[in-house]
């Protein structure tokens, strides 16, 4: 069906690269979503109304809120597939997480407003009236939502949506809350035990829960997450096919959006190389990896000592002194100078991730081990964190 779908109401729909065609899937999943939860919403509302069931009217709400969600998450993806301007030379791509966002709140609001209603019910309780109209229409209902849960994600994996990845996977949280609902409903058609509060209850933490797991999902991307790491391991595979770059380093992926990324990084070139052809092929590398990633690529050509076995040796005893210090340090743009009295060995320290020592007593202490070691060398150093 999804497919179908797809096939029906999607021109070009293998060109993915394309704002128009990613804006074009966006706006199927959120037409259906629209249709097929203010449905629900209407279904749901009205019985849940005849029924005097507040688990029931919770769960239409939560369709509800759905529909909104997808309405918001609409006029997101409108927004983000803007050109650029000259206020926002890298575009607008930001703004389908902005949508996210708001999206996540109205969830976080809808399950508070919900929870509440659902312990009045509790304070006082009523039996709900529950005919098979009733038990019929939520049981389509849950059919209807694990379908939906298919469809939002074959969209959101073909089009990297986030906004879409979260619908559907609150879509497969609405099943598990109406699914509670319906259980709810046959208890007190069979035994005339009224829990109806109690289910409310568990629906809107459903809702709350997942509006807070998104909600920290898109801050994570507004804030600026690590990237893909495949992302980043295919980055250094690329290289390897230009010969004359012997490593990379010191690589930072900034996003603006799916489709608008930038990357930019250090290669390393043997220091004895023609300035010329080694520029050449850092352009060339640029270009190639601009065609092959479809994001915009700044390459800074780095110049290494790479045949001198005394720099080579320095250098490998520099990085087991760091290693020393801590095994999960490593060094890169190692030079070595011969001063009157001393030789100076300049190099960046990169630290991993959650590393307790500040980047200053990073420093120091690698310096004060090689000087401990080799009393001749002098250090200077800069410590860094990786971005990826």
């Amino acid at each position: 069906m999804t497919d179908f779908f797809i096939k029906l109401f999607i021109k070009n729909k293998d060109d993915l690269s394309s704002a128009k065609v990613r804006g074009a899937y966006a706006a199927l999943a959120s037409v259906t979503g629209i249709v097929l939860n203010v449905l629900l919403f209407i279904g749901k509302l009205v019985l849940g109304l005849l029924s005097a069931s507040v688990a029931i009217i919770a769960d239409a709400f939560n369709n509800i809120s759905d529909a909104g969600s997808a309405v918001i998450a609409l006029i997101g993806f409108r927004l983000a597939a803007k050109p650029v301007d000259k206020e926002h030379p890298l575009g607008h791509g930001r703004l389908e997480y902005v949508a996210a966002f708001i999206v996540d709140m109205l969830i976080i609001l809808v399950g508070f407003e919900l929870l509440k209603g659902s312990i009045e019910k509790i304070i006082t309780p009523t039996l709900p009236s529950v005919g098979n109209a009733t038990l019929i229409l939520l049981g389509v209902a849950i059919l209807f939502k694990v379908w939906l849960f298919f469809f939002y994600r074959k969209i959101a994996d073909k089009i990297n949506s986030s906004a879409i990845k979260g619908a559907a996977f609150d879509s497969l949280s609405d099943c598990f809350a109406t699914a509670l609902v319906l259980i709810s409903a046959l208890i007190a058609r069979f035994w005339g035990i009224a829990i109806d509060g109690y289910a409310g209850i568990l629906v809107a933490l459903f809702i709350g829960f997942a509006g807070v797991k998104a909600a920290k999902e898109t801050i994570d991307l507004l804030l600026g997450s690590p990237p893909d790491p495949e992302f980043i391991k295919s980055i250094y595979a690329f290289t390897e096919n230009y010969p004359r770059i012997v490593g990379i380093h010191d690589v930072i992926v900034h996003d603006y959006g799916v489709g608008r990324q930038i990357v930019s990084f250090h290669a390393e070139v043997p220091a004895d190389s023609d300035i010329n052809v080694a520029h050449e092929e850092v352009d060339k590398l640029e270009r190639d990896m601009h065609e092959k990633f479809g994001c915009i690529v700044t390459v800074h050509l780095d110049p290494i000592v790479v045949n001198d076995p005394i720099v080579q040796g320095l250098r490998s005893f520099c990085e087991t002194c760091a290693k020393e210090i801590n095994p999960d340090f490593s060094i890169h743009d190692f030079r070595m100078t011969k001063g009157e009295t001393k030789i100076n060995l300049i190099f960046d320290l990169l630290l991993p991730a959650g590393c307790k020592m500040s980047a200053a007593e990073a420093e120091k202490a690698v310096s004060l081990k090689i000087r401990e070691q080799n009393p001749d060398c002098s250090c200077v150093i800069r410590a860094e964190h990786p971005y990826v």
